[in-house]
């Protein structure tokens, strides 16, 4: 390992013009000093504009990786795992942002208790300004590889873990990115057994209404087609999993009271 306290910081990034801005300055802020950002370009139909953006910042730690072919965020995000020097594996979406105690809170909480991988609270906020959309979703102190199966607490942007401990994952392509964390983070636990939740809120997840998630009828399809051939469950094992994540998905989509 180069560097044993080093973090690396994964972004995929895919028309980022308009928010890889405040992404990148939210790790400029972060306390903890010791970490890359290495944004990989996705191939956008932009013009150029979301790399013209990441450029604006001069600061050595960040890495720009223009890729010329466009593979999906599983794609992107395999590309700046090869070019990764850390000890520490962090994945921030270019549209999402980092309280800026976020790596030093999350990497202490993993060195105190001896952690392979961690994931902390959000909040949920509206595509356009800080607004929460949703009340802050709260994480689990932990979870298993069979309680994931059901339910996924674990999101992309508030997780790190070390490479060291659980060796270094590489996403399925194959899945473009319908679900392609939620299979990263089984295949983990598969070998980790137990992931642990920080229960304080550290980020902003940005919900944005042309996301891949927003299409819910292909999001259900994903679910059921990993459920059944990905980690090939047998068809009451797929179907009970499939009914505990539809009925948390409804328990945690829950509206922030409108302000008078």
């Amino acid at each position: 390992m180069e560097n044993d306290s080093l973090v690396s910081i994964i972004t995929p990034m895919y028309k980022g013009e308009a928010f890889v801005g405040e992404t990148i300055e939210s790790v400029l802020r972060q306390t903890y000093a010791d970490w890359e950002m290495i944004i990989v370009d996705d191939c956008s139909p932009d013009g150029g504009a979301g790399i013209r953006v990441v450029r604006q910042y001069a600061d050595p730690r960040i890495r720009l990786i223009e890729s010329k072919v466009n593979k999906g965020s599983s794609g992107a995000r395999n590309i700046a795992l090869r070019e990764a020097r850390g000890r520490y594996i962090a994945f921030l979406d270019s549209d999402d942002t980092w309280f800026p105690t976020y790596l030093e809170k999350q990497v202490q909480y993993m060195r105190d208790n001896n952690y392979p991988l961690v994931f902390s609270s959000r909040r949920r906020i509206q595509e356009v300004g800080d607004d929460e959309m949703y009340k802050p979703f709260i994480v689990p102190k932990q979870i298993t590889y069979r309680e994931l199966l059901k339910y996924c607490p674990i999101f992309i942007s508030t997780t790190i873990y070390d490479r060291e401990r659980c060796g270094l994952f590489f996403f399925n392509e194959a899945l473009g990115s319908l679900r392609d964390d939620w299979v990263y983070w089984l295949s983990i636990l598969k070998k980790i057994k137990v992931a642990y939740g920080n229960e304080e809120i550290l980020g902003n997840y940005r919900i944005r209404g042309n996301s891949a998630t927003s299409n819910k009828r292909k999001v259900m399809i994903s679910q059921w087609k990993v459920l059944r051939n990905v980690e090939q469950l047998n068809l009451w094992e797929a179907f009970y999993c499939f009914v505990c994540w539809l009925f948390f998905g409804l328990r945690k989509y829950r509206k922030v009271a409108s302000k008078a």
